[in-house]
């Protein structure tokens, strides 16, 4: 800023506010508090090291290296996986805070003791697991208040006896698994009789060698399933089993040698049991030889099914047989080296058959057509199987038939299986190579349910294969690399309730009318097929759709206007789609009838933008399922963050955030205001702080800076310039138009050729003076230089003539004549020599 000579006075007006000392910078304190508040984070990761897989009720612990219990678990909490941590002693009261816990994992905890009362609390618990533990010292009250336990699994715990298991109290018990550990006796204790639901028993892998008179006799129980496979018995005594009913026993792997295996049979003559199962393991095979004659004695047992396992290649056709297994409702052959199966007699009661693991080259259709009480043939797991030729002979009671898991490559024939089998209910044929269907209009007619998946299917997809199956309730048709062109793919299924056919394809990836005639469907899985377009009316006609899983597909968006039809759906799988969020229409749109909806695995945009839908996910969390995978995916600062930990307050904008941002800009507007309006002032205080750090350093070259209205300048020169810059003693004084610096900016030149260079300021006061705003400027700028620096002087010089009244109106000025000491400039002589008398004396004060 610059001013020109005939205004040289200049004004500033301020005030000047210091920091005071230690005082804490903001952006320190942030720093601060962000270290603070991670450091407790990782305080409080380190005392909550588990899994918290549902929040409140489940938790998983493994691997932690923990002794104790993590204070962290909340009483709530129903699900505890503490397993591969050294617990090593279970005392008393060791788990009474989490009285909810319904299921216990203690896997491998290293414990080996469990003292009285360590349980105590946990009357809801209903399945505990102490695998793997050695446990050396048991407490005769050690599972004491466990009323409602249904399993405990204590494999491989070093027990040697059941006298030592303290489970007597354990009244609601269904399941003990006490399998790999050192029994050597099948006596059951007394306290078995107080069981009395106990419906499965595992005594696997021990060091039983007998079962003699008596040893069951504790068991209150019918129905039970009794495992003693992988035991080494030697000897069962007559009638040992006699008058149990068991719901299956299983002596897999239990005899070294033929002659021990028949003999133990003929000795449980009598037996009752739904099923038995016999045989050895792939992996330890005990019998050498395998005769017809070991299982004679099954003539005198009253079963309903036989399960016969791995036979060591000594059978390979049902001849080499008992002819016993003809009397029994089920038989199942596991593993065995069967290539061909002779006729089985007419009057044979067998109504399930079952070969898994055989060796057939084809379905022994004929063959088995001689059972005409057979309701259910499954030929499964046999890799040599390629050959299905539909030609079985009146199996009018046929219902099941399933060659699932097989090497089948077959054109499927509906008029052969509706003569062979024609009250065919299920059809299993998945798992195989492929099958290839035609558009036939003699189908089965009672099939209800048929299963192709992962088969190569031919013809499906093109033409309308399924045309006479109006009975058909379920079909699964999932990765059988179709291709669905044609709209009337599903045309004749008016019965049809569950359809999957997952991981196909539609034609231009889009699903358009072809579900038009399924007006009765249910399930729907249409996963995994590429969908990158869902027309509006694709699924209009499914009134009664109650489950739809549309995962793994390409779609942008769910459209609720998709599913406005669907009034019954309850059940809708939308996970890895490329959804980034559902707008408040969505929202609104979604059926009424909803109750579990997956949306994990998108493209969530967890923005602020979006926060409707973020607080609606929150809000709507127990509809939501899996939402540990729902994951942010923009922005890019909050990419792999979970949405569920999304802070929505960091969206809101609080009152008292409104208020200051608005003081603030309130503030900063007027600043600017006034820096419009003053900014010479604020450049001519930068100037005048800036000299006033360098005027300690430099001397004066001035005896006084002279401050007066240029009206008054003839005066000036006369009576100052002249006077006493040539008289004596002579006194060097700075005018503007004189010694001020061209080209400088004014306030520079006032500072530091007036102010800063001058011992004195001599300002002349005259009615000039107080009517010119200039003066009345540079008069308040010498004041402000008067009071930053203590070494500055000001002499007064009152010219006669000056107009009192005015004089008066400036109270400023006026105030500070009359509490400080001035001249008084008179024209006469004797006045005149007074005055410079008092000048020169002032000038040289100091």
């Amino acid at each position: 800023m610059f001013f020109s000579p005939s205004s040289n006075c200049v004004f500033l007006s301020f005030h000047w506010k210091m920091p005071r000392n230690g005082c804490l910078c903001p952006s320190l304190i942030i720093t601060f508090s962000l270290a603070v508040f991670f450091q407790s984070q990782m305080i409080i990761r380190s005392l909550n090291p588990c899994l918290e897989v549902i929040p409140g009720i489940t938790y998983k612990c493994m691997e932690l290296n923990l002794s104790a219990i993590p204070p962290d678990i909340p009483n709530s909490a129903q699900s505890l996986d503490l397993s591969f941590n050294p617990l090593g002693i279970l005392t008393s009261n060791y788990f009474s805070p989490l009285f909810a816990l319904k299921f216990l994992d203690l896997t491998r905890c290293n414990i080996q003791n469990i003292e009285d009362n360590a349980f105590a609390g946990l009357c809801n618990l209903s399945v505990l697991i102490l695998t793997a533990n050695p446990l050396h010292f048991l407490g005769a009250r050690a599972f004491h208040d466990l009323t409602s336990l249904k399993r405990l699994v204590a494999v491989q715990t070093e027990l040697y006896s059941l006298d030592n298991l303290p489970i007597g109290q354990l009244t609601s018990l269904q399941e003990l698994n006490l399998g790999n550990n050192y029994i050597d006796s099948l006596k059951l204790p007394e306290y078995f009789s107080h069981l009395l639901f106990l419906k499965f028993l595992n005594l696997q892998a021990n060091k039983i060698s007998s079962i003699s008179v008596g040893d069951l006799d504790a068991l209150s129980s019918q129905n039970l399933t009794l495992v003693l496979s992988k035991n080494d018995i030697k000897h069962i005594e007559v009638n040992a089993i006699a008058g149990l009913h068991l719901q299956k026993l299983s002596l897999r792997g239990c005899f070294e040698s033929s002659t021990i295996m028949q003999a133990s049979l003929q000795n449980l003559t009598g037996l009752y049991a739904n099923s038995l199962v016999l045989g050895d393991y792939r992996n330890i095979k005990k019998l050498q030889t395998f005769s017809k004659g070991i299982l004679d004695a099954l003539c005198h047992m009253r079963l309903q099914e036989i399960t016969l396992i791995c036979t060591n290649g000594d059978v390979d056709n049902t001849d080499d047989l008992s002819l016993c297994l003809n009397n029994f409702s089920t038989i199942r052959l596991v593993d065995t080296y069967i290539k061909d199966v002779s006729n089985f007699p007419e009057n044979s009661s067998i109504r399930h058959l079952e070969f898994k693991d055989s060796r057939f080259r084809q379905v022994p259709s004929v063959r088995l057509s001689s059972l005409k009480e057979l309701r259910s043939l499954h030929i499964t797991r046999t890799k040599q199987l390629v050959e299905f030729e539909e030609d079985f002979q009146g199996l009018q009671k046929l219902e099941t038939l399933d060659l699932s898991q097989n090497a089948l490559t077959a054109d499927l024939c509906w008029l052969c299986l509706r003569k062979g089998v024609p009250n065919l209910k299920y059809l299993n044929l998945s798992f195989n190579v492929r099958i290839s269907l035609e558009p036939e209009c003699y189908g089965l007619p009672k099939l209800e349910m048929m299963d192709l998946q992962h088969t190569t299917l031919s013809g499906a997809g093109e033409l309308p294969v399924f045309l006479c199956l109006p009975n058909l309730i379920y079909l699964d048709i999932s990765h059988t690399h179709t291709n669905i062109q044609s709209e009337c793919t599903f045309c004749g299924l008016k019965s049809l309730q569950v359809l999957k056919m997952a991981g196909n394809t539609f034609e231009n990836n889009q699903l358009l009318n072809t579900l038009k005639n399924l007006s009765s469907l249910r399930i729907l899985d249409i996963s995994n097929c590429r969908l990158q377009y869902l027309s509006l009316n694709s699924l209009a006609s499914l009134h009664e759709l109650r489950e739809l899983n549309i995962s793994h597909n390409k779609l942008l968006g769910l459209h609720p206007e998709a599913y406005v039809h669907l009034q019954a759906l309850t059940i809708l799988d939308f996970h890895s789609n490329q959804l980034s969020v559902l707008t408040e229409k969505d929202l609104q749109n979604l059926p009424s009838s909803l109750k579990n909806l997956d949306l994990s695995q998108n493209l969530f945009d967890c923005s602020c933008d979006n926060l409707h839908f973020l607080q609606w996910a929150k809000e709507n969390r127990n509809l939501l399922r899996h939402v540990e995978n729902m994951i942010c995916h923009s922005p890019k600062h909050l990419r792999d963050a979970r949405l569920m930990n999304f802070d929505l307050a960091s969206c809101r904008v609080s009152t008292a955030t409104v208020a200051i941002s608005m003081s603030i800009s309130v503030v900063l507007v007027l600043s600017l205001i006034l820096v419009y309006k003053y900014y010479f002032h604020l450049y001519y205080l930068a100037v005048l702080l800036g000299g006033r750090r360098r005027s300690a350093e430099e001397d004066s070259v001035y005896d006084a800076f002279v401050i007066y209205s240029s009206r008054d300048q003839e005066w000036v020169r006369r009576e100052l310039e002249e006077t006493l810059e040539m008289g004596v003693p002579s006194f060097r004084l700075c005018f503007f138009y004189r010694d001020f610096i061209p080209g400088v900016p004014v306030i520079t030149n006032i500072i530091k050729q007036g102010f800063q260079s001058s011992r004195k300021v001599i300002t002349v006061v005259s009615s000039h003076f107080l009517e010119s705003r200039w003066c009345n400027f540079e008069l308040e700028v010498a004041q402000s230089w008067q009071l930053l620096d203590s070494k500055a002087s000001m002499i007064w010089v009152v010219l006669d003539g000056t107009d009192k009244a005015v004089l008066q109106r400036k109270l400023g000025l006026f105030r500070y004549l009359r509490r400080n000491t001035y001249l008084v400039w008179k024209d006469s002589e004797l006045n005149r020599h007074i005055f410079l008398r008092q000048l020169r004396s002032a000038l040289l004060n100091g």
